[in-house]
């Protein structure tokens, strides 16, 4: 079933809009998947915030014209599905890592990231970036690393010293 020419606009329009609005693109090569394997890769796609789309690549090259992931067009040839990731930026990798994991016919083609084209080795490095929840708290953590160990430090002495008293009054009691 072909397009018209405005379902092909609204296409171009939709996926623009996204990428215009992502942080990061995987496209991954999906010959060989099922309509059931495809119907669970969106389903899951869809729970983890990630857009995905299967677009003829002549569409998807005007959909990124003008935005970050132009750097995408010289990858853009045989059956493609483009996995968009809004504000996990680790999202899309994660799930197309995850899914290829399970289905070998899932094959990625190419990262994009900030303006970047990254090769599909790269995946896993981008899968492996902590979520925004996960940054904040290894920030926080690194940030109130030192007052701890301050106040560890600054109440030693007053510890050692009450030990020390407790020592000697159990060295008394037992004379």
């Amino acid at each position: 079933m072909s397009l018209t020419f405005k379902q092909k606009q609204a296409v171009v329009s939709e996926v623009r809009e996204v990428a215009s609005n992502a942080q990061t693109a995987v496209a991954a090569e999906y010959i060989g998947l099922t309509v059931a394997d495809m119907t669970d890769l969106r389903v899951k796609a869809r729970e983890s915030g990630v857009y995905l789309r299967v677009i003829k690549n002549t569409l998807a090259r005007r959909a990124i014209d003008g935005t970050s992931f132009e750097c995408l067009n010289e990858t853009l040839s045989g059956p493609l599905l483009l996995v968009f990731s809004g504000e996990d930026p680790g999202a899309g990798a994660r799930l197309v890592r995850d899914f290829s994991k399970d289905n070998d016919k899932l094959v990625t083609r190419a990262v994009a990231f900030a303006g970047e084209l990254r090769p599909a080795e790269d995946l896993g490095l981008l899968a492996s970036m902590p979520t925004l929840d996960g940054a904040r708290a290894t920030l926080l953590s690194v940030l109130n690393a030192p007052q701890t160990q301050l106040v560890r430090t600054l109440a030693e002495p007053a510890g050692q010293f009450v030990r020390l008293l407790a020592a000697f009054n159990d060295k008394q009691q037992s004379a």
